[in-house]
Formats: structure tokens, sequence, C-alpha cells
């Protein structure tokens, strides 16, 4: 779980990362309301609250409840209806609405439903919550995309140490500039099949309307790895290895290398939590 901090109005909002959705505390929007998280049931007990969780719930979770929720829908809306988040929770197995305890706990929403409950408490309110929770998601769209454009660089780098090893190991002297165009390809599709399982021609021909090579559609998670088995190949040439043996070597490597890369990120995202 991750979780970032955005301000509306004066109030400091927690956004959380939850099964890659975001999710809004809606306790930190009601904290500079009068009437605070009681707000919160006050909203619950609206007809057309009740009314618009349940088809959010029936879009979006295969598993809800709906002859449950048509109870709760029937009884909404009376003097005597009570619904709180943990008991429309438990009853009709929802996942737009979550109550947290400990530590940046409270009541938080799915943003579709956060920003129907930041309608119902303002509509001035919502709009610079939708302003302020958009320029966060831009912010994060640049920042990732910094980092992948990094991590290409990087690769780009490692790709010239290695077609170096292979120019000065692989190619005789005496072949023509075409020759030696295939050498250098057949080298870096000994890198493709190793991590990604196929060579660019492969890749070109299951995706002919894509934009790039299939290295511009890796993910930081490969690009990473690539780095990696870029540097190892072009020692693994210095030493003399047959293409065979590298090959194996390397998809090894890539192997092992995506495993931990993917379990670190896993872990990451627990340790957030």
């Amino acid at each position: 779980m991750k979780n970032r901090i955005i301000t509306v109005q004066g109030a400091e909002i927690i956004v959380s990362t939850r099964n890659h959705q975001d999710y809004i505390s809606l306790t930190d929007m009601v904290s500079r309301f009068d009437g605070g998280s009681a707000l919160i049931e006050q909203w619950l007990k609206n007809k057309d609250t009740v009314l618009f969780l349940g088809v959010w719930e029936q879009l979006n979770n295969p598993a809800f409840n709906s002859p449950e929720f048509e109870g709760i829908k029937h009884e909404a809306g009376r003097n005597s209806f009570y619904l709180s988040v943990k008991k429309w929770i438990e009853l009709t197995g929802a996942v737009g609405l979550q109550a947290k305890a400990g530590r940046y706990g409270g009541t938080f929403a799915h943003r579709d439903i956060a920003f129907e409950f930041g309608s119902w408490l303002s509509p001035e309110f919502k709009l610079y919550l939708i302003k302020e929770f958009q320029r966060l998601k831009d912010e994060e769209t640049r920042a990732t995309a910094l980092e992948w454009s990094f991590q290409r660089t990087l690769s780009k780098v490692n790709y010239r140490i290695h077609t170096d090893a292979i120019k000065e190991h692989l190619i005789p002297t005496l072949l023509s500039k075409a020759q030696k165009n295939v050498a250098y390809a057949n080298e870096a599709d000994i890198l493709n099949v190793a991590l990604f399982g196929q060579t660019a021609k492969q890749w070109r021909e299951a995706n002919p309307n894509a934009e790039g090579n299939m290295r511009d559609a890796a993910t930081l998670e490969q690009l990473v790895v690539l780095s990696n088995l870029e540097s190892i190949n072009a020692m693994l040439i210095h030493q003399g290895l047959p293409a065979p043996e590298r090959l194996t070597q390397l998809n090894a490597m890539a192997i092992t290398q995506m495993r931990s890369l993917v379990g670190l990120q896993s872990m990451k995202q627990l340790g957030k939590s």
C-alpha cells in the first residue's frame, strides 16, 4: 500500500493505493467540516448514496452480494435506517469503501466514491479535491516516465559496451558492413531471447502496429535486467564462451533477476501498508 498526501482547502488528505486502485480518506475529507466523521454515517443514511454504492459495486466487484444489497436498498431512507461502513462491507462484501484501524487509519473510499462524497459535502470542495488529485497523478506519471527514461538510457549505454565487445572478439576485420550488422543483430537477439523469450523479428511480427521496438515496450524491471545482461554478455564474450552457452547462462540470470525485482517491488508495497 502506498500513501500520499494532498491538501484541499487546508485539509491534508491521504490518498492510498490498494490493489492498483486509488482510495481517498473520507475521514480526512471531513476533518474541517462541522460534524467531522459523523458526516460519513449521515451520508450513508441517504437512499441515493446507497443506490450509488450499489451500482458502483455491481460494476466493479464480481463478489458483491446483490441479494443482501436489495434488502439494504429497501430499508434505506427510513428514519430508523442505519448503515455504517463496517456493516456495509460485512453484509455485501463491498470493496469500494474500506475501514482501516491504526496509523493512517479511518474510512477510505475508491476515488469514484470519494468524489461523489465530495459533491455531497460541498461542490466547491469536490472541484478542489479533483484538481489536487489530478495534480498528484500528473506528478506520478512524470516521475514514472523519468525513471523509465533513465533506465532506457542506461540500457543504451550498456548496449554500446556490448557492441564494442562484439566488435573486438566476434567480428573478423574482413567482414563487410552488412555481415557485421548481421552479427550485431544476432548478438542482440541472444539478449532478447534470454529476457523476452523471442527475437526482435518475432516481436515485430506479433505486434505489427506497435510504435518503436520491443525494448521501447519493456517494463522498468525488464530494462534494469536488460542493462545487467548486456554487461554480463560483454564479459562472457571476452571469456570466449560460445553463443549457446551464453544464452543458457543469460536466460538463467534473467529469470533470477526478474524474480528478485518483482519480489522486491512486492516487499516495497507490503512495507508501505
